[in-house]
């Protein structure tokens, strides 16, 4: 009968993207990795006092880890700060966790993604020091369906395959593509706009590329063509973190109270 071969990884880049209790003191940790994917370890005694994994194991965080195991939950053996930023704070916090949620609803375990990693790792990075929101998420976004294989092509039309017309307005559908539409439809925009973004996929550091389109990508048309295709393949109606931030943006801030108002 084969048997599984014990696998041992080290010093491999890695990022929670979830973690639970698995008993009072460890951890059951979602990551994802340059090489490997999205992997699941267990921590053994990770959440003790004295462990020194305990400060390090945060989402959002660029790590050094190594592990081992055959099984499909394996077991962490060393983790480490591998530097470069620190945490997001405030809407760039929930930004970064809708992140982590794309990831876990989009991306099957041990299917590795290595030329994903850079950019999630760009993405969290422009979080933490106060980038724009809305065209960073639009970014990863446009790049995690491009890897997946997920993103139509954004050049021409999604049935006929026909070039874009630079004046027409086109929307993008999930089981169509784009197609033609009038210019005030939602998540609307003109061909030249669509071709410049699918230019930018296709640039050596799409990234840095799809920066250069920043215009395009923060506007409400591109984010609910996208959100059409992130819904459609993930199978949820919301994501969770998304819900979150549409509530604390009704709520806002509260007023101040008046100087002569004695409630706190």
């Amino acid at each position: 009968m084969a048997t599984r071969q014990r696998v041992r990884v080290h010093d491999e880049p890695a990022f929670v993207l979830h973690r639970h209790d698995w008993s009072e003191s460890s951890l059951i940790l979602e990551l994802f990795t340059r090489h490997h994917g999205r992997v699941v370890l267990v921590g053994k005694g990770v959440k003790r006092p004295t462990s020194q994994f305990r400060a390090v194991l945060l989402p959002l965080v660029p790590l050094r880890v190594d592990w081992s195991g055959e099984a499909e939950v394996r077991t962490l053996k060393a983790a480490q700060y591998a530097g470069g930023h620190v945490m997001p704070a405030g809407d760039a916090l929930l930004a970064g966790y809708y992140l982590n949620e794309l990831m876990l609803r989009l991306m099957a375990r041990d299917d590795p993604h290595p030329a994903l990693f850079d950019p999630y790792a760009a993405a969290v990075q422009a979080l933490a020091r106060g980038a724009d929101v809305a065209v960073t998420l639009r970014a990863f976004e446009l790049l995690l369906l491009c890897q997946l294989g997920w993103l139509p092509h954004l050049a021409q039309e999604g049935l006929r395959l026909l070039p874009l017309a630079a004046a027409q307005s086109y929307r993008l559908l999930p089981e169509a593509g784009l197609q033609p539409s009038g210019p005030d439809d939602a998540g609307s925009l003109p061909g030249t706009h669509w071709q410049a973004v699918q230019a930018a996929l296709d640039a050596p550091d799409p990234w840095s590329a799809l920066w250069a389109q920043a215009p395009t990508l923060s506007t409400a048309a591109m984010r609910v063509g996208l959100a059409g295709l992130l819904h459609y393949h993930s199978g949820v109606r919301s994501f969770r973190t998304r819900e979150l931030m549409r509530a604390l943006r009704r709520i806002g801030p509260r007023p101040a109270p008046p100087l002569n108002d004695p409630s706190p």
